[in-house]
C-alpha cells in the first residue's frame, strides 16, 4: 500500500558510472549544478549511462585518489548499489572530489552485497515502496 513503508522513507540519487562506483570507494562529494536542502539517507542508483571521460579522469588520478579502478565492462548499471548519508550541500570543499558548483557532502557509504534493479530518475527522488521492500528483504535499510 502506498505510503505504508513501515516507518522507512528513502530518497535516491542516480549517478552515471563510474561515479556511482566511486561513492563506495572514497568519493565523499557528489558534484551537481543545483543545490539541495535535503539531508539524510540516500540510495545510490547507477544509471544506464557510462561517463567515458569520467573514467579516464579516474584512471589518470587513481594513484592520487588511492583507488583501484576496475575495467569498464564490470560496472553495474540500472541498479541501486547502496546507500550514503547526505550531510551538507556546499560551494567549497577541500576534497579532491569537489568541482562544484555545488557539492553534496556524503558520509557513511554502505555498498550492498546485491544490486537492486531500478530505472532511476533525475534529481533526488522518492524511492517506490516495492523497491524499498526488495532492499529490506535482503536485510538492508
Amino acid at each position: 500500500m502506498a505510503g505504508d513503508r513501515g516507518g522507512i522513507e528513502l530518497k535516491g540519487l542516480s549517478l552515471k558510472q563510474p561515479w556511482a562506483w566511486a561513492i563506495f570507494h572514497g568519493k565523499d562529494v557528489e558534484n551537481r549544478t543545483w543545490k539541495t536542502n535535503y539531508r539524510g539517507r540516500l540510495l545510490i542508483h547507477a544509471s544506464n549511462s557510462f561517463d567515458a571521460e569520467g573514467y579516464q579522469w579516474l584512471f589518470e588520478r587513481s594513484r592520487e585518489l588511492d583507488i583501484l579502478l576496475p575495467p569498464r565492462r564490470i560496472f553495474y548499471k540500472g541498479v541501486i548499489l547502496g546507500q550514503v548519508h547526505l550531510v551538507d550541500c556546499v560551494t567549497q570543499h577541500r576534497s579532491p572530489w569537489f568541482f562544484g558548483p555545488y557539492g553534496f557532502v556524503l558520509e557513511s557509504p554502505c555498498l550492498f552485497g546485491f544490486a537492486t534493479p531500478y530505472k532511476g530518475q533525475l534529481g533526488i527522488f522518492e524511492v517506490p515502496d516495492e523497491v524499498i521492500f526488495r532492499i529490506k528483504a535482503n536485510g538492508k535499510v
